[in-house]
């Protein structure tokens, strides 16, 4: 019998992984919280689109059920595979949602932007916590049951997915869900998850709250000499407390950490090497020219940002740690007021 495998919310990530997994043939159970998102699915299946004409079709996953409806559980099959794909800040009521649905053997799945696996193994158990990371992957929900890719597939010129167990072995279900992974993009496995989690939170911390705080797409950012810096500046606080924290990091935009590094302490080399690389990622097209990253999406939308969860948790680590990282302070606070309206977004807040 093939593996159960249950999505626990269906947003741009989840509803794309799982639709991919569903049209695959894999026995796949897509639960959300937003009402309409499960009533579009479950009356006209999960409509995927992308760049291309093989990125577009209609996946129909075994059962779509709403976050009220997950006790129909408790009369099936338990779940093998469960991968959590909430915003970070609802990360333990969905991982203690599905916790009492798992199968002996199951095991949690965090597919998400930040470090969640510590809150998921304090609710599951270390033993039965995984990571994922999605790296350089943008997609949208632009309507209930609807996702769009915005960036093309990535196959052999970057690996996309990366499954890792938090003691850095390789084990069967790594290799497993790097098959599963494979059905979507590219993926590998890897001994190395807290390092690619972090350089993944660096290159989420340059971007998100910039983004949000200016009201800038991604290219717009690009574009702006005094907001670029800021984002090198972010980047290389990030990695100085990822460094100071033992972890491995790995390559961020093609560079190596300590390029950022160097580039936010003022190395005149290092600084125009990575400036100037930022300054050509200019839009492509019309689509490159409006794209934004999650936490500017959820500004648009009027929803809470992760902005805790990301240059927040980044500023909290180096204060543990003695490392003062005021730009990613800055930016947290500069967020939190947009959230709250009393704050308007524009590039002039970080002197652009």
């Amino acid at each position: 019998m093939g593996k159960r495998i249950a999505i626990v919310g269906v947003g741009a990530l989840g509803g794309y992984v799982g639709g991919h997994l569903a049209r695959a043939g894999h026995d796949v159970t897509l639960i959300d919280f937003w009402p309409a998102n499960i009533e579009a699915i479950r009356a006209d299946g999960l409509q995927l689109d992308g760049l291309s004409e093989e990125e577009r079709f209609t996946a129909r996953p075994t059962q779509a059920l709403h976050v009220s409806d997950v006790q129909a559980l408790a009369f099936q099959d338990p779940i093998d595979i469960a991968m959590v794909s909430v915003k970070s800040y609802d990360t333990e009521w969905a991982t203690t949602l599905i916790r009492q649905y798992l199968a002996p053997a199951g095991y949690v799945v965090s597919l998400q932007n930040c470090l969640n696996e510590e809150r998921i193994a304090g609710i599951v158990g270390w033993g039965r916590t995984v990571g994922a990371i999605a790296s350089m992957i943008s997609v949208d929900m632009n309507a209930p049951g609807s996702v769009m890719r915005t960036v093309p597939k990535m196959g052999d010129r970057h690996t996309v997915f990366r499954a890792g167990e938090v003691h850095g072995r390789i084990s069967t279900r790594i290799e497993e869900l790097v098959g599963l992974f494979s059905l979507v993009d590219s993926a590998k496995p890897t001994t190395n998850l807290w390092g690619e989690r972090w350089s993944k939170l660096v290159l989420n911390g340059m971007v998100n709250g910039v983004s949000s705080a200016t009201g800038l797409p991604v290219a717009a950012v690009n574009a702006n000499p005094a907001v670029r810096k800021f984002t090198i500046q972010l980047a290389g606080e990030a990695v100085r407390i990822g460094q100071a924290l033992g972890y491995e990091l790995e390559e961020i935009m093609r560079f190596e950490p300590e390029e950022f590094a160097l580039a936010a302490e003022g190395d005149p080399e290092a600084f125009a090497k990575v400036d100037g690389a930022l300054a050509k990622q200019v839009a492509k097209n019309e689509r490159d020219a409006i794209r934004r990253p999650s936490m500017a999406q959820d500004v648009l939308k009027g929803r809470r940002t992760e902005i805790e969860f990301i240059n927040g948790y980044i500023a909290a680590k180096g204060d543990e740690i003695g490392i003062d990282a005021p730009s990613h302070r800055k930016i947290t606070e500069l967020v939190r007021g947009v959230e709250r309206g009393t704050v308007t977004p524009s590039p002039a807040l970080l002197g652009g």
